[in-house]
């Protein structure tokens, strides 16, 4: 009988027969490895654990401890998913079922709407597959062949899926006598391995997101290895809902989304626009003290600048239609960065005058499709802290290093301790969907490492995952309750200086190509403000609330003296406001807890004869009576150091 050769993680090589699968040498090390095994890779690449290996391999046992493990594992879950659908409705089309962060979905073609007690129903029905414990079969046929087949089963989405995608030979995956789907997998081995899982949600999407195509139905549902994982998310489901920035940004009158003016565009009100104000300006004079000079740039250019950038090719579908005005046709920006190179070109630079950084807060606009938007998280006009730097080879390093510092900077001060990063990477040159030199991309990819290596930051290196551009490092926050949020980024450009033909005057006397760096930190004014909102559950830091303290006269007699102690305050440039209604002291005290505001002034006939204060916190309560000198030695505490939470 031939053999195969295995190696192993640890190195080490056996010899196994051939058609030996992942599944028999999880076996062959231990029982409980086969038990916790989801998934095989082999090569690099995902395998399932019931098929064979032919050729000699480097094989590893992906378990419960491999993140990408779990995306299988949630994969297969969608497919338990649709074979449910089908069992309760038969005639039921199907389209896509990926894993998705923290979840999967699968799209369905059904007249009938799906219900909240459909979902119930079937969730149920995907318990009673489970526990059949049907295998999940790998089969092969040839492209002809599996057009024929699925035409036949009436599944028309899935032939339009083969014939755009299938290679000549393709996979399909079986579950059960009934059900098989075009399906690259890999998948669990049975049903049995689906432990928990939940539907929680339906919602409508177009077939490939397009528009113009028909609309079917997305169940949405999650899938973790324990009941406890499970729980565990759905408990931060819920309290994440509390925490929805749309619920709360109409609740506290921060921003609003008007019907008349159109989806995706967001009208800050007084409060909001306050906060927003105060992040902005920490923003602008943190450009300044880290050597940046501030540039304002149009709203609007020029399409043949777009031309030029390669926006309107590669672009395109995400920027607004062409303007045709009586010199030239204009286009609203989708994005700062060709501005901020017309203002580099605009003057000869030398060595000596580089780093050249520029930095805006400049609003720009994408044409995102109405079912994307998501209140202040995915928009169609939005404000980017964006900047461009502009250097040589040899500065670039100490560049980026100042850019993750400014990030990690930008992060810490707005409350949040933990992040991760990821360093995305490009494949060798295996492909041409790159751009630049192979030797601009060892310079660019070794000064992000180095940069990484010297502030001593674990980054997680994301091969073949690099803009076509350059080479990148992405930041993500972790919030108070657990969510990941993409964020800040720090990305090198080999395509636009020469698009623009950029140049600054070498030691030499040459001329030469600047290394260009694109970097934003809050991403955008609205995302970052839409995370505040959820990561503090409305109740800002002292130094951002658009009000930061209330003062409540409990009588009429009260209102000269509150406005006396106003007046103090705001000439220490304190943001405050009055409840002068005529209500009980205790309706305006829950009135201010509502609106989070951070310290409530009592103000009755007792204060105002000792002229001192009745201190209430949001979080606290009573902190007892003081005078003003006493109450604002506190408020200047929190409020000078930026204290998260008073």
């Amino acid at each position: 009988m031939s053999e195969v050769l295995v190696t192993l993680p640890d190195g080490s090589q056996k010899p196994f027969p051939t058609g030996t699968r992942p599944l028999d040498i999880a076996l062959s090390i231990s029982k409980r490895l086969a038990d916790e095994a989801i998934v095989a890779k082999v090569n690099g690449n995902l395998w399932d654990l019931t098929r064979p290996l032919e050729a000699n391999a480097t094989v590893s046992i992906m378990t419960t401890r491999d993140e990408a493990a779990l995306e299988v594992y949630r994969h297969s879950t969608a497919h338990l998913l649709a074979v449910a659908v089908l069992e309760l409705y038969p005639g039921t089309k199907l389209g896509i079922g990926p894993p998705i962060e923290n979840g999967f979905y699968y799209d369905f073609d059904r007249k009938e709407p799906f219900t909240p007690e459909d979902l119930e129903k079937i969730e149920k029905k995907m318990a009673e597959i489970r526990d059949r414990d049907l295998t999940f079969e790998r089969r092969l046929i040839g492209k002809p062949e599996g057009i024929a087949k699925y035409e036949a089963m009436n599944e028309p989405m899935k032939v339009e899926l083969i014939t755009e995608r299938a290679d000549d030979i393709f996979s399909e995956y079986t579950l059960g006598p009934d059900f098989i789907d075009f399906c690259r997998g890999p998948h669990v081995a049975s049903t049995k391995r689906l432990k928990a899982f939940k539907l929680l949600s339906v919602a409508g999407a177009y077939w490939k997101g397009d528009e113009k195509r028909q609309q079917l139905q997305r169940i949405y549902g999650t899938a973790w290895y324990s009941q406890k994982d499970l729980d565990e998310y759905l408990k931060q489901l819920e309290e994440a809902k509390k925490r929805d920035h749309r619920k709360l940004g109409r609740e506290l009158d921060l921003i609003s989304i008007q019907e008349l003016a159109g989806p995706g565009l967001i009208f800050f009100h007084p409060k909001g626009a306050l906060v927003r104000k105060i992040m902005e300006d920490w923003m602008r004079d943190a450009y300044l003290s880290r050597g940046y000079d501030l540039v304002v740039t149009p709203h609007v250019a020029r399409r043949q600048l777009w031309e030029v950038s390669g926006h309107a090719n590669f672009y395109g579908e995400n920027m607004f239609v062409p303007m045709e005005l009586d010199d030239a046709t204009y286009q609203l920006k989708p994005m700062n960065c060709p501005c901020h190179i017309l203002i580099y070109d605009n003057k000869q630079y030398s060595y000596r005058d580089l780093p050249v950084r520029l930095g805006e807060l400049g609003t720009v606009y994408r044409y995102e499709r109405s079912g994307t938007l998501h209140g202040l998280l995915r928009v169609r006009g939005f404000c980017q802290d964006d900047a461009h730097i502009f250097c040589t080879p040899e500065q670039v390093e100490d560049e980026v290093v100042g850019c993750l510092e400014f990030a990690f900077d930008t992060l810490k001060t707005f409350g949040f301790e933990k992040y991760e990063a990821e360093l995305s990477t490009w494949d060798g040159g295996l492909s041409d969907k790159y751009v630049g030199t192979h030797d601009e991309w060892i310079l660019a990819e070794n000064a992000l490492k180095n940069a990484v290596t010297r502030l001593g930051l674990n980054v997680k290196v994301m091969p073949d995952e690099a803009a076509f551009y350059g080479p990148k490092i992405d930041v993500k926050l972790v919030d108070a309750i657990g969510r990941k949020w993409q964020l800040s980024t720090v990305q090198f450009d080999f395509n636009l200086p020469r698009r623009f033909n950029l140049n600054y005057i070498g030691e030499d006397g040459n001329k030469h190509t600047p290394v260009m760096v694109h970097r934003a930190l809050f991403r955008s004014v609205e995302r970052f403000f839409g995370i505040l909102v959820e990561h503090y559950a409305g109740a800002f830091p002292v130094w951002l609330a658009p009000v930061q303290v209330s003062l409540l006269p409990v009588t009429d007699r009260a209102n000269v003296y509150a406005g006396e102690l106003a007046a103090k305050l705001k000439a220490q440039g304190y943001r405050v406001d009055i409840d002068k209604r005529n209500e009980k002291v205790n309706f305006k005290i829950r009135e201010a807890q509502l609106m989070k505001i951070p310290y409530m002034l009592v103000i009755g006939d007792r204060e105002v004869d000792a002229q001192t204060v009745s201190v209430r916190n949001r979080r606290n309560g009573d902190l007892g009576a003081k005078t003003l000198d006493e109450f604002m030695a506190i408020l200047h505490e929190v409020n000078s150091n930026k204290t998260p939470i008073e």
